[in-house]
């Protein structure tokens, strides 16, 4: 049963302090922050309505929600879900067809396709490998580009 009459996505402070950030998405799924921590990109995964929106993001909480990017003209399958920043800014964001690279200012790079549906992304190795989850199967790509890995 569910508690809350919406989705949301909610940060949690070092004092174990909750605060809800977006409380207005059909169903939020996939988060990533820019390397400067200042914008918030979040995929909403509702089928009618496949977008990855961005938010200013600072002390006071998130502000200025945008659509970032409109997949919903797409007949590929998947969902905007799983997203990865490297450290240039760059959004990789699984979607629709495989996995969507962007620039910071919303341009669309191009596309890994995989050859099945992909549900989420991974930075490993020293950082310049993408690991992509697939429906059957885990993929890896070598790419020129550096994700953050946490610890190293």
């Amino acid at each position: 049963m569910r508690e809350l009459d919406f989705n949301g996505v909610y940060r949690l402070h070092p004092n174990d302090e909750l605060e809800l950030l977006v409380p207005d998405q059909s169903r939020p799924n996939g988060i990533a922050l820019s390397p400067d921590e200042t914008t918030l990109y979040v995929a909403n995964s509702d089928g009618d309505n496949m977008v990855w929106m961005a938010y200013d993001l600072d002390d006071t909480g998130a502000t200025n929600g945008r659509v970032f990017y409109d997949v919903n003209d797409q007949d590929a399958p998947g969902a905007a879900d799983g997203m990865k920043v490297d450290l240039a800014g760059n959004i990789f964001a699984t979607g629709p067809g495989g996995v969507w690279i962007f620039s910071p200012d919303g341009t669309h790079l191009g596309t890994i396709d995989p050859g099945e549906v992909t549900a989420n992304v991974g930075w490993g190795d020293d950082g310049r490998t993408l690991y992509m989850t697939g429906s059957t199967s885990l993929y890896r790509i070598r790419l020129s580009t550096e994700g953050y890995i946490p610890g190293l």
